[in-house]
């Protein structure tokens, strides 16, 4: 394995219970993924995508196969391991942002420096740093409701970032938005990737959004092929 290899996956498998036999969904997976690149997973629906999202960032176990993160084998983690692995190390972007809409902007990115047990003093400071870093600044008291839609999505990857983990798993972060945001998503995230040195995976069926990435990959069936 590469000294800066980030993750390495060895024939990962994932199967779901069916109505009459298993669904296999992801087949025997290899992947390596380098410190500080960028990579997006491409596919049809139903291909496997999120499944192999949620496996590197530890909310799904694979059926059969080794994940390694850092070279820590990922399937020896207890419970307890994988919550604290997450909240120091992977940050999550979803398609739908999961802000807190009784909280301001500035409340809702700084939740998880004040869960990670650092001081609200400490925690606010980061997250104003973290709102600049997206172009935010201007809207730190406002509530979440009163953002548009390309902003929340821009709340939800400061909080992402806030931690500086050592990979930001994203799942479709530009399919609720329009092309104009979508684009605006799209260049923030390189922007991060470039200035922070933090490894990027975004699954996406937006061709524009993963030909910026570094690399490309396409799920289908479950397979992995490269592009």
């Amino acid at each position: 394995m590469s000294s800066d290899a980030l993750y390495r996956l060895v024939a990962v498998s994932k199967e779901f219970a069916g109505p009459t036999e298993p669904v296999r969904v992801l087949r025997k997976v290899d992947l390596t993924i380098e410190s500080g690149e960028s990579l997006a997973v491409l596919g049809a629906s139903g291909s496997g995508k999120t499944t192999l999202l949620h496996i590197l960032g530890t909310l799904d176990d694979a059926t059969s196969g080794q994940i390694y993160m850092n070279g820590v084998n990922l399937n020896g983690l207890g419970d307890r391991e994988r919550a604290e692995l997450r909240n120091r190390s992977i940050g999550f972007v979803f398609q739908f942002h999961h802000l807190l809409p009784e909280f301001s902007t500035l409340e809702n990115v700084a939740m998880p420096a004040i869960i990670a047990g650092k001081g609200r003093t400490e925690s606010i400071r980061m997250a104003r740093e973290a709102l600049d870093m997206v172009g935010l600044g201007h809207r730190l008291e406002h509530k979440v409701t009163t953002l548009s839609g390309g902003e929340r999505q821009r709340a939800a990857i400061a909080r992402a970032v806030l931690l500086r983990p050592r990979v930001l798993l994203a799942d479709e972060p530009t399919g609720n938005l329009d092309e104009e945001n979508g684009a605006m998503i799209g260049n923030l995230l390189v922007s991060l990737n470039r200035e922070l040195g933090m490894t990027f995976i975004v699954v996406t069926h937006n061709p524009d959004l993963a030909a910026l990435m570094h690399r490309r990959v396409e799920l289908r069936l479950g397979e992995l092929y490269a592009l």
